[in-house]
């Protein structure tokens, strides 16, 4: 008997170990090979993350192991694919800019395995203990790899605010998870979710006060304001690669734990937390929209545009309904996309030295127009534009709240949304209506070339035929039953 629990326990982390195990493998052949294995350490965290998404689709139905503490579900399954998917693009289109910027890989690839590692824990934990031990595993690998390239002050800094103000967080999160401890006796999300269901449970200031403590830790992993101080410091410092990972991998990790309790432990505390998240979404869409008007940087204006992007992802968890989660499991799909396809033409810019400055792209139309035009659709995208996928991810967030009697917020997300628009407007503006400076060739590799042209295909697919995708993550959202 206790074999047989002990594989079905096993076969349920499978994923999980496959990366771990991985990681190891890669860690040993980076230290035996040198400089000379770079690329076949590319290759097989490509062929890891692959393998690890076809066990992810072969899953089904719903299991808990561990005493219930790691959890197995539809939703799990749907967030895991969405973070290997939000690996497996940069790593794709970031073999250039190892080889141009003589940075040894092989390490880079076995610390983005444990970041992942740490993200797919974070989406499966049944209970308060292994959330933070995900929380830590994902933030620990991802303060190395933002200072990865030591010779570079701004990586260098870009790492060390990360890892203080991470630090911070993860203290606010740890406090407030002894407070619900303290109350409850309890670690385990269902058995904390039961307390809180209790006579006990109802009034209890101090299970209140850790629930804003935990929202406030997590408000800071996916960069909503007031906790977004990093995020711009931390995209401009750190390599491109790694704020294209960056980007997209902890925000799905954060977004999909932030959804699990709220949706399933802090449900009853409904009247507590429903304020504070309206409160950050507004913040978000308000810092994000006017803050992205003065930059200059394109990977600090796509920072700021990040932060307004969780902030509509949190209009959806406002409005505590299935409608709403389906809204932020499509925008969280759309981001991914839009983001990636963003940054490999960023990432092709970059092997010129070029990319990091709004005026580099100065009439690009004139140059490559079709690179000019690619860029073009991907900011109409994210300004969230028809025909466009990024319209079909504002327009649900929308709905969602429109239904849950929460027009407010949704007014003030289109009104946002409008000034946001802009900033994305004034890239196409200078790529198109300014006259280029210097001759330069700008080519998108092999790689990057294969993502952004996937990336554009589906922004316009799911812009027009969005049906697929919301089927989707119909399935995902089928676990949070109200």
């Amino acid at each position: 008997m206790a074999e047989e629990l002990l594989d079905i326990h096993l076969t349920l982390m499978m994923p999980e170990i496959l990366v771990a195990v991985m990681a190891m493998v890669l860690l040993l052949l980076s230290a035996w090979t040198h400089r000379g294995g770079t690329g076949v350490v590319h290759w097989l965290t490509i062929l890891t993350i692959g393998a690890v998404i076809l066990v992810l689709q072969a899953g089904e139905g719903a299991a808990a192991t561990f005493a219930g503490q790691f959890v197995i579900d539809d939703f799990a399954r749907y967030m895991k694919i969405l973070m290997c998917l939000g690996m497996i693009f940069p790593i794709i289109m970031s073999l250039d800019y190892f080889r141009g910027h003589a940075m040894d890989g092989g390490e880079y690839h076995v610390v983005a395995l444990f970041a992942l590692l740490g993200g797919m824990i974070m989406v499966s934990s049944g209970g308060f203990l292994i959330l933070y031990l995900g929380v830590e595993l994902m933030s620990l690998s991802f303060y190395v790899l933002a200072a990865w390239r030591r010779d570079d002050v701004q990586s260098g800094e870009a790492g060390l605010k990360y890892f203080i103000l991470g630090s911070v967080a993860s203290g606010l999160l740890l406090y407030g998870i002894s407070m619900i401890y303290g109350v409850t006796g309890a670690v385990s999300f269902r058995e904390v979710a039961a307390f809180m269901g209790s006579p006990a449970g109802h009034a209890n200031q101090l299970l209140s006060l850790g629930v804003v403590m935990i929202l406030a830790g997590m408000g800071f992993k996916v960069a909503a304001v007031p906790f977004h101080m990093w995020a711009p410091d931390v995209y401009q410092g750190a390599p491109t690669p790694v704020t294209v990972f960056m980007s997209v991998m902890p925000k799905v990790a954060s977004i999909a734990v932030l959804l699990r309790i709220l949706m399933e432990v802090f449900v009853v505390q409904h009247a507590q937390w429903v304020p504070i998240v309206q409160l950050f979404a507004v913040l978000s869409m308000g810092v994000g929209a006017f803050a992205g008007l003065v930059q200059t940087n394109i990977k600090r204006l796509l920072a700021y545009s990040s932060i307004s992007h969780v902030g509509y992802m949190f209009i959806g968890l406002v409005t505590n309904t299935q409608a709403g989660v389906q809204g932020v499991l499509v925008y969280l799909t759309i981001y991914l996309v839009m983001t990636m396809g963003a940054f490999g033409i960023i990432l092709s810019f970059d092997r010129q030295g070029l990319g990091e400055k709004i005026s580099d792209y100065q009439g690009l139309a004139h140059k490559q127009p079709l690179m000019a035009f690619v860029m073009a659709m991907f900011m109409f995208s994210m300004a969230g534009i028809p025909p466009l996928a990024g319209f079909i991810g504002k327009l649900n967030i929308f709905m969602a709240a429109v239904k849950a009697d929460m027009v407010p917020l949704a007014v003030a997300g289109v009104l946002f949304s409008a000034i946001g628009a802009y900033y994305y407007l004034r890239v196409v503006k200078v790529m198109y209506f300014d006259l280029p400076e210097g001759s330069f060739k700008v080519s998108v590799s092999g790689g990057g070339f294969l993502i952004v042209t996937l990336s554009l295909f589906l922004t316009f697919l799911w812009g027009i035929l969005p049906g697929d995708l919301l089927a989707w993550t119909g399935a995902g959202v089928m676990v949070f039953h109200h």
